[in-house]
């Protein structure tokens, strides 16, 4: 990490020439400008402007109508980004760069949209803090690694797609090896980024990783997490290889998930660990897992945001089907993991690697938060192949879980309702949009046939 006094020493011995101040969009990207250095260590320190539209597209960057905070009706006008100057930080991967990220004020009042990331998850945040408590985060980011460039891919129609790999390499050294020309660089620059990489390791499909970085309070592991996937993607470029964090990107491959472990700390110690407890589970934890249980299909659109995200979710592939808890099994929606030590935790296994860290984190506090409130009450962990049962299914559909957020009055009380309708009409643009295409599977099937 950099201080803003650091970074005008660099600055000035000609060691960096260009800041990135960023700003993280509805999908989880970093969008923003490349500010030359002298400038931003001058002024734009303070503030900078960009048009308010970025927080209302969609992934093509397109302007859908049906947004009450911007329209084409209202001019899409300027947002300020703020930029934090406590996540200063290098860019090693990029020479002579340096990254802020920003928060999303409104032009006129200054006050933070309500509506961005980073302002949604400082929400729940804030609303522990007035409890006591802190949250404390840890994602498990899956991507595929690929033998081409994204260029190349591009070309081709994102047609005869080719993993990195040509076999499951879940652990393997000798295939991980093989790849260590991408991932070895992700691992050290990210850590030389202030970014507490623990490992990376292959994961069970052909040309499949994983990135674990270390346990850290709520914001700082969606930063983390957000830095993480658009330096991962900029290094594989670097290297002339493609990357996706697709949920399900072939009908034959496992999809990739974005595993995400919490546990509320109270002065300085794990508030969700009691040693007389014989799953070491407190009486705090275990309503706020009920929470997490009882409002999950509400949130499950921030868990899973795209028509593809719920090709993911089918059995026998470790990607969950029901929202149910179970001790270290991870064929339930939710695996307590730690059992019967301090550093017992729950992992919520329903998100896929398309979330967008802040919302989906800021969401699952809401729900836990909420089963504190109501003082509720966890039912007996499952057992065996959760596969096999019929109750408690996650929502089958955006569609689904679209209408579950638009229906939510937890999360519309916790978010606030401009928040939900924001996010209930983006869920809407994705749907919209794919009713209206023609896919390749139709074609094929019915081209002669139908």
């Amino acid at each position: 990490m950099l201080s803003f006094e650091q970074l005008k020493k660099q600055v000035a011995a000609g060691e960096v020439d260009t800041v990135l101040v960023c700003l993280v969009d509805m999908q989880g990207r970093l969008m923003g400008k490349r500010f030359h250095a002298g400038h931003f260590v001058a002024e734009a320190w303070n503030e900078t402007h960009c048009c308010n539209y970025l927080l209302a597209t969609d992934l093509e960057m397109g302007t859908p109508d049906g947004f009450a905070a911007t329209s084409w009706e209202r001019g899409y006008g300027d947002y300020v980004m703020k930029p934090d100057l406590e996540t200063l930080r290098p860019v090693p991967w990029l020479d002579g760069t340096v990254m802020v990220l920003c928060d999303v004020l409104d032009h006129h009042t200054h006050q933070e949209v309500p509506h961005s990331p980073r302002a949604i998850l400082k929400k729940q945040v804030a609303r522990l803090a007035a409890m006591g408590f802190e949250a404390m985060v840890a994602t498990e980011l899956e991507f595929f690694l690929f033998e081409k460039s994204f260029d190349q891919i591009r070309g081709e129609g994102f047609r005869d797609l080719t993993p990195i790999s040509g076999y499951n390499q879940d652990y393997h050294i000798l295939q991980t090896t093989k790849e260590e020309h991408v991932m070895r660089p992700v691992r050290n620059h990210l850590w030389n980024a202030g970014i507490p990489v623990e490992n990376t390791k292959g994961e069970a499909e052909t040309g499949q990783e994983e990135l674990n970085i270390r346990y850290a309070p709520a914001l700082d592991t969606a930063d983390f997490h957000t830095i993480a996937k658009n330096a991962i993607k900029e290094i594989a470029w670097q290297n002339g290889h493609a990357v996706t964090f697709l949920s399900k990107w072939h009908h034959d491959k496992v999809g990739s998930s974005c595993h995400v472990h919490q546990s509320l700390w109270k002065d300085g110690a794990p508030a969700f660990h009691d040693a007389r407890d014989d799953l070491g589970m407190s009486a705090l934890m275990k309503s706020y897992v009920a929470g997490l249980l009882k409002y999950a299909a509400d949130y499950t659109c921030f868990l899973a945001p795209y028509i593809n995200s719920y090709k993911r979710f089918m059995k026998g592939t470790f990607a969950p089907t029901r929202v149910v808890w179970s001790v270290d099994n991870r064929t339930a929606g939710f695996r307590l993991c730690g059992e019967g030590t301090s550093a017992v935790r729950i992992e919520c296994r329903i998100p896929g690697s398309d979330m967008n860290p802040y919302l989906a984190t800021a969401a699952m506090l809401a729900a836990g938060i909420a089963g504190i409130e109501e003082a509720l009450e966890l039912p007996p962990p499952a057992t065996g192949d959760v596969y096999r049962g019929e109750t408690g299914q996650i929502p089958g559909t955006l569609k689904d879980a679209r209408d579950a957020l638009h229906g939510s009055e937890m999360l519309r009380t916790a978010l606030g309702d401009g928040v939900v309708d924001h996010y209930v009409r983006a869920a809407e643009v994705e749907i919209e949009e794919f009713e209206r295409i023609v896919t390749d599977w139709e074609i094929a099937r019915g081209f002669e046939r139908a």
